[in-house]
C-alpha cells in the first residue's frame, strides 16, 4: 500500500457553479443556512424565486407535484433540493466555469474593506492531524443533515469558513487580484459588497499552494460542515478510499492578520426557567446585581465593562448582571480532562458551573436554546417563559489557544462576521476531474 502524502493545507482550484446573472447578485445569494430563520427564509423567497436558500434550506412541500427522473420528490426536501439544483443548470440560471480557479472573494462596506479570502476545495484532513483544528463541539442532527443535502445533490452548495495566519504570497496576491475587475458583484441589504475574482494563472497557483502547505488553519464556522466533508469522503471513496472529488469540501480560507475578524458571541435561552430562579441558584456561587431601569443597550454595556467571567440574564424585562464567582466554586468546577485555556472562556464556565451545576440544564441535550442576537434572545426567553443567558465575545487569542490544544469550545460558542455569503459559488462534483 503506498505512504499517504504527508497532512498539510491545501486548497484545491474548482470549476464553480455561479448564477449566470453575475452583475448583482443581492436577490440570488443568503446567509448561510444556520442563520436563516423561517420569516428571512420567506423574505428571501419574495426577492427572487432563484435565492439559493431554495437549494440549501429546502421545503419540499413548496412544490408537491413535482416529478423528476419518474419519482415524486415533494416528500424529500434533500432530493427537491438536488432536482431544483439539476434544474437551474439545465435552464442556464446557474452554469459552472470553463476551468478550475480559485476565487478571491472580499466583502466591503462604506469603502473599508471587512474580509478577503480564498475560496477554494480544502482537501479534507482528519482533526487529530493539527493542519486543520476546530474550536466548537458539533451535534448529530445538523451533521447529518448536511449530509443528507450533500449526498442528494453530489455538491457542496455553501462553503465553510477557515482561519489561518501568517501573511505571505497568497495573501499578496488576493490584494493584487483586487485591482482587476471582478466576475461578480452584489451589495446585500446589509449594506455589505460582495465581489468575486478567478485566479487561474499557473503561476499564481502554484505559488498559493506552496505558501499554504506550511500552514495550518482553524475553522471559524461551519463544524458541522467540515466532519459532514469527512463522512461524504468515506461514502464516496467506498471501501478501497478511491479518491475523488469527494475528498475536498467547499471552503473560503481567510487570513486572519490581514484583518482582524469581528468576533461575536452566541447567548442562550433556557425555556421555562423563571429569572427569578434563575438569579437564586446562581447567587450560590456569583455575585447578583439587578440593573433597575436597564434596557438591552445599557445592560450590555454593563456586561463588556465587567472582568469575566460575567454574565447578564433577562426574561426579556428586567436585567441583572452575575459577576465575580466564588473562586473556590470556580476551580471545583472545572472539569479534569479540560485545560486552562478552555476554562477561562465564559462560555466554557456558563456552560458547565452556571448552567449544569447551578440550574441543572445540559447545553448538549436540547434543553437550551442558542440564539445569534441578544435581542432575539431576549424575545425567546419572553416567549418561552425562560431565562436569557447573554455573554461577552471571546478574544481570538483565548478560540486560537483551545483550538492549538486540541481542546473544542462548547457548541455555538462563536460568531465569526462576516460570514460568507452562500450562492456566490457552488461546487458540484460532476465538474471536477
Amino acid at each position: 500500500m503506498p505512504t499517504p502524502p504527508p497532512a498539510q493545507l491545501r486548497l484545491l482550484p474548482f470549476r464553480a457553479v455561479r448564477f449566470t446573472a453575475s452583475e448583482d447578485l443581492a436577490d440570488l445569494v443568503c446567509p448561510p443556512y444556520d442563520v436563516i430563520d423561517e420569516e428571512q427564509r420567506r423574505e428571501l423567497l419574495a426577492r427572487d424565486p432563484h435565492n439559493v436558500v431554495r437549494i440549501i434550506l429546502p421545503e419540499a412541500d413548496e412544490d408537491r407535484n413535482r416529478i423528476d427522473n419518474g419519482a415524486d420528490n415533494g416528500g424529500d426536501r434533500y432530493a427537491h433540493a438536488a432536482a431544483l439544483f439539476d434544474d437551474w443548470l439545465a435552464e442556464g440560471v446557474l452554469a459552472a466555469d470553463d476551468e478550475p480557479a480559485l476565487y478571491v472573494y472580499q466583502q466591503s462596506a462604506d469603502g473599508r474593506v471587512l474580509q478577503r479570502g480564498l475560496l477554494g476545495a480544502v482537501v479534507w484532513q482528519p482533526l487529530d492531524a493539527g493542519v486543520i483544528v476546530p474550536h466548537e463541539n458539533v451535534r448529530p442532527g445538523p451533521v447529518q443533515d448536511r449530509l443528507a443535502l450533500m449526498r442528494a445533490m453530489l455538491a457542496n452548495p455553501e462553503p465553510i469558513f477557515l482561519l489561518y495566519g501568517g501573511g505571505g504570497p497568497a495573501t499578496d496576491i488576493c490584494e493584487a487580484v483586487c485591482g482587476e475587475p471582478p466576475i461578480a458583484i452584489g451589495r446585500t441589504p446589509d449594506g455589505v459588497m460582495h465581489e468575486l475574482w478567478a485566479v487561474t494563472d499557473r503561476a499564481r497557483l502554484a505559488a498559493i499552494d506552496d505558501d499554504l502547505a506550511t500552514r495550518t488553519a482553524m475553522i471559524a464556522d461551519g463544524h458541522h460542515r467540515y466532519t459532514t466533508y469527512g463522512y461524504l469522503r468515506d461514502e464516496l471513496g467506498g471501501a478501497d478510499r478511491a479518491p475523488g472529488p469527494w475528498d475536498a469540501g467547499l471552503t473560503l480560507l481567510v487570513d486572519e492578520s490581514a484583518g482582524a475578524p469581528d468576533i461575536r458571541a452566541i447567548h442562550r435561552v433556557i425555556p421555562g426557567l423563571a429569572m427569578p430562579e434563575a438569579a437564586r441558584r446562581a447567587a450560590g456561587a456569583f455575585g447578583v446585581r439587578p440593573l433597575p431601569g436597564a434596557d438591552l443597550s445599557s445592560a450590555m454595556r454593563e456586561l463588556a465593562a465587567a472582568t469575566a467571567p460575567a454574565y447578564v440574564i433577562s426574561d426579556g424585562q428586567a436585567f441583572t448582571l452575575l459577576f465575580d464567582p466564588d473562586r473556590d466554586r470556580l476551580a471545583a468546577a472545572k472539569p479534569d480532562d479540560r485545560g486552562e485555556a478552555w476554562w477561562r472562556l465564559d462560555a466554557s464556565v456558563a456552560s458547565v458551573l452556571l448552567m449544569e451545576q447551578l440550574w441543572g440544564v445540559s447545553d448538549t441535550a436540547g434543553q437550551v436554546e442558542a440564539e445569534h442576537e441578544p435581542a432575539a434572545a431576549l424575545r425567546l426567553a419572553t416567549h418561552t417563559d425562560g431565562t436569557a443567558l447573554l455573554l461577552n465575545p471571546a478574544p481570538l487569542a483565548g478560540i486560537v489557544a483551545v483550538a492549538e490544544a486540541g481542546e473544542a469550545m462548547p457548541r455555538k460558542s462563536t460568531l465569526f462576521l462576516p460570514k460568507p455569503c452562500s450562492g456566490l459559488v457552488m461546487r458540484a462534483f460532476r465538474f471536477e476531474g
